[in-house]
């Protein structure tokens, strides 16, 4: 006989499987029951995520209508919706999302009535006109409000009942009614009786309902087309009530008189495609691998949060396995009652999390409709295929956190096991090599991705180095802990219980560098293309000039004058200086003709910036002097232009008090200033005026100039009034420029609006690029998702720490030491995690964002047009947060440590 056992066929191998993966799960469902702590801290972080992917996922379901949907809410309780695009045929698509008119386009001369409408449509049918975006403003408070878009549409007519939802009161009947939505009502703070002012003065409306479109949940009001504003160009559509049914005649019959059909009865098949709207349309193959990297970037934190209770959980359950083994179960049968933590924890974590977030998601409809997708939904239903595969990622990501938990218990001693001895750990040297080939694969790929900006490809390298980290962070906790025996009791016992249960404390480690990492790269990638926006996006004025310009016809709109200005000035804005602001036109029309200076040729760039040039035209161009400045046309920037005599040089400028004297000597000796000096030659400035004739030749002179340097992104030409004289120029009054002590807020902006308004149509400008793109807030989200991460590892770390310790507090007791000893430990534990996880984050960073930087500069560096390199710009905001945070989370460690140290009999 061979000692060998014998080989099991197929069937039994299967029935063995199955048998050793029901036992498993069995051990598992037992061991989640005594290990409530521990269970209940798996479930919460993976209940979390599952909850709100399938709270997004089952929101954008409801979010998506169908095409029965749609087709009910544009129609309501009309037979078709009718659209008169031109006056010859056009050929659409099945649904009327499309059309086409050919060669054969014959745009409309004239509004289209619901008389001419009708007249195309059978004996009997009943049309009803539709105008959208209809042009409206009102006075909210002492401010005018146009940000409320108006929908004419007569609601008490039978078809028209159907378009929309009325909350409360009634639809308006007459010209002088007014309905508003819900978000117009905050808006514009009324209710039902109140009055609607127009903002141009013209008319007022009476509030009679609070109504909605469900397509639209954003501020709006429903006029009677009696009471709406004209248009010169309406988006006006027909609702039509037709004696029978659609057919294919009468839809060919309208499409060869210019209308666009939409029914829910399909069009008959024509040339053009009907788009197919689905799920995953408008996503490309770079958004979804986005998606799928930022979505494993989650999975791997959701790993290294959970993976260290698993760890103890084998720690603590070792004579349990070693029972297993002695009872003839394998190293495979070992892993596997481990691997079955993760299935048992990760199903139910799907399934509740799940279940939360549909109903959180049926739940919160209404204020999602409201405030996040500003429309309504259709039916209540769930993304069964998304949840599935949410379901699985859960799935997977308990297995993937109870994997390396698992290898280790199938190499556990067995006779140490039985004793509840702990088995000396082997490190390999192997992870060091694989983490530190992970970390230079992905610096290398992520380089590779900012050369050909993908950024999918910059994601990949990002995660394969943060792998990379994760696989090298135990080495690095090993050599850590070869610097304790220079440390205090209490840290050294911390670093040494670090080293020996490296399985839970390595990926507490991970988990917080990988958070501050993201956030610091993030962060910096941010401030640096802040300050790039900046540099592309200077100030057009001085930070604190403003100006107020008339609105309308500056031959017939007058500004205010100096008296009705200077009080509201003074007293709202504390202005100091008012000054008038004079621009120069031709007679008889103002705005016919175009007043510039012209640059010297030599000093002109001779390549067009956005012209296709091959390598070699590029490189000279970019080495050009001449060609550096990338606000350029080919003919220079394109000049702003005034007329003055010094009183309001400075004011929009803003140079030093020597400059503006020396610019107005010039304006008064009957010169011209610039703020250009590339088109200043031998202290003299050639102007044109250009009258936009073939036959009219531009008129030409020679004026003394002066060049300014001011930093704007705006360029003036100043012109003395002799200069414009000679030019043949008229000048007219078109506002006033403002010096204030502070740059005006928007409330007052409002409240000199309001003072103003009264005395014609006016308009304020002030300098708004200091409040461009800020990104301070996202900053700080960033700080506060990596400062949340790191409390919560250090946190989770130190806990499970404190209860796998607990014979080494019971020796710490034995020997006197005395209560404060164990919370000083807890805070030398929980600074362990927090500082060496955000350090290894901030540096890993600082150095993935710089090479990003770095190859992305480089592409820049030979590209044309000439653009700007992102700077390197520190984000000290988050940096400062990141500092912070541990200190938090080891003083929270302290405070919520209990301080009496246990004494228990050592077995041991």
């Amino acid at each position: 006989m061979s000692g060998r056992p014998a080989r099991l066929t197929g069937g039994a191998r299967l029935a063995e499987t199955l048998g050793s993966w029901r036992a498993a799960l069995r051990i598992a469902r037992r061991e989640a029951k005594r290990a409530r702590g521990r269970t209940t801290l798996v479930l919460a972080m993976i209940i979390l995520p599952v909850l709100a992917l399938s709270f997004i996922a089952v929101s954008v379901d409801m979010a998506r209508l169908t095409p029965s949907e749609q087709m009910e809410r544009r129609l309501g309780s009309a037979d078709a919706e009718l659209r008169m695009v031109g006056r010859g045929p056009v050929e659409q698509n099945s649904d009327g999302s499309g059309w086409t008119s050919g060669d054969r386009d014959q745009p409309l001369t004239a509004p289209v009535t619901t008389e001419h409408v009708a007249a195309l449509l059978p004996e009997g049918s009943r049309v009803l006109a539709v105008r959208r975006w209809v042009p409206f403003s009102a006075w909210q408070g002492d401010r005018i409000s146009d940000d409320i878009t108006a929908t004419a549409i007569d609601l008490t007519d039978p078809l028209g009942q159907g378009a929309a939802r009325i909350h409360r009161g009634r639809a308006p009947a007459t010209a002088d009614e007014i309905a508003v939505n819900l978000a117009a009502r905050r808006s514009l703070g009324v209710d039902l009786g109140d009055r609607v002012h127009a903002g141009d003065g013209t008319r007022t409306w009476t509030v009679v309902g609070v109504a909605e479109l469900p397509e639209q949940l954003t501020p709006m009001v429903i006029l009677h087309p009696a009471g709406a504003p004209t248009q010169t160009d309406p988006d006006e559509v027909f609702l039509a009530d037709l004696p029978g049914p659609l057919t294919a005649d009468t839809f060919r019959h309208l499409n060869r008189n210019g209308v666009v059909v939409t029914a829910r009865v399909p069009a008959p098949p024509g040339k053009l495609p009907t788009y197919v709207d689905s799920r995953m349309s408008g996503m490309t193959v770079e958004a979804v691998s986005t998606g799928v990297l930022v979505g494993g970037l989650g999975l791997l934190e959701v790993v290294l949060l959970v993976g260290p209770a698993f760890a103890v959980g084998v720690r603590r359950r070792r004579r349990e396995l070693a029972l297993v083994a002695v009872a003839g179960g394998d190293a495979v049968q070992l892993r596997r009652v481990v691997l079955a933590d993760g299935v048992v924890l990760g199903v139910v974590g799907a399934v509740t999390g799940i279940a939360l977030g549909v109903a959180a998601a049926f739940a919160g409809r209404p204020l999602v409709e409201q405030f996040i997708f500003q429309q309504r939904f259709g039916g209540y239903r769930v993304w069964p295929a998304a949840l599935v595969v949410i379901a699985l990622v859960a799935v997977l990501a308990g297995v993937l956190a109870a994997l390396a938990p698992a290898w280790t218990a199938a190499r556990q001693d067995v006779v140490a096991g039985l004793a509840g001895r702990r088995t000396p750990p082997v490190h390999r040297r192997r992870w060091l090599a694989i983490g530190i080939a992970l970390a230079a694969g992905g610096t290398v790929v992520a380089a590779i991705g900012a050369v050909v900006t993908s950024q999918p490809v910059i994601l990949a390298g990002l995660v394969l180095g943060e792998l990379g980290l994760v696989f090298a962070t135990p080495t690095l906790v090993g050599l850590l802990a070869r610097l304790g025996r220079f440390l205090p009791l209490a840290p050294r016992i911390a670093v040494r219980d670090a080293s020996r249960n490296r399985a839970s404390a390595a990926p507490a480690i991970s988990a917080v560098m990988a958070a501050v990492a993201g956030s610091v790269a993030l962060g910096l990638f941010l401030a640096s293309d802040d300050a790039r926006s900046d540099q592309r996006n200077r100030a057009l004025l001085p930070e604190r000039t403003v100006l107020v310009t008339t609105g309308g016809d500056p031959a017939s709109d007058r500004p205010p004058a100096l008296d009705q200005i200077s009080g509201p000035a003074r007293e709202l804005l504390g202005a100091d200086t008012i000054a008038p602001l004079v621009a120069a036109g031709c007679s008889p029309d103002f705005y016919a003709c175009t007043i510039t200076a012209t640059m010297p040729p030599e000093r002109a760039c001779p390549w067009q910036p956005y012209e296709p040039l091959s390598a070699a035209d590029q490189l000279r161009a970019r080495a050009d002097s001449r060609c550096q400045r990338i606000d350029d046309s080919p003919s220079g920037p394109y000049l702003r232009v005034a007329v003055d005599d010094g009183t309001t040089l400075r004011l929009l400028t803003g140079v030093a008090p020597a400059d503006a004297d020396a610019a107005t000597a010039t304006l008064r000796s009957g010169g011209a200033v610039i703020t250009d000096a590339r088109f200043l030659r031998d202290g003299r400035l050639d102007l044109r005026v250009e009258h936009g004739s073939e036959t009219r030749p531009a008129d030409l002179t020679t004026v003394p100039g002066h060049a300014l340097h001011t930093g704007l992104g705006e360029h003036w030409l100043l012109l003395s009034p002799a200069a414009a004289d000679q030019l043949g120029l008229v000048t007219r009054q078109i506002g006033w420029a403002l010096h204030v002590q502070q740059p005006p807020d928007e409330q007052q902006q409002d409240e000199l609006d309001a003072a103003l308004r009264p005395l014609g149509s006016v308009g304020i400008s002030v300098e708004q690029n200091r409040d461009y793109d800020d990104t301070r807030p996202l900053l700080l989200l960033l700080a506060a998702v990596s400062a949340v991460v790191t409390v919560g590892a250090a946190g989770i770390a130190t806990g499970l720490a404190a209860a796998e310790g607990r014979a080494d507090l019971s020796t710490l007791a034995a020997v006197g030491a005395g209560p404060g000893v164990r919370r000083l430990l807890s805070l030398c534990q929980a600074g362990l995690i927090a500082v060496l996880g955000s350090t290894l984050g901030i540096v890993a960073g600082l150095a993935s964002a710089l090479i990003v930087l770095a190859f992305t500069n480089r592409r820049y560096a030979d590209s044309w047009p000439i653009e700007p390199p992102y700077p390197l710009v520190m984000p000290w905001l988050t940096l400062g947060v990141l500092v912070g945070v541990p200190l938090v989370a080891m003083l929270g460690a302290a405070l919520f440590t209990r301080s009496r140290l246990p004494v228990e009999r050592r077995l041991d």
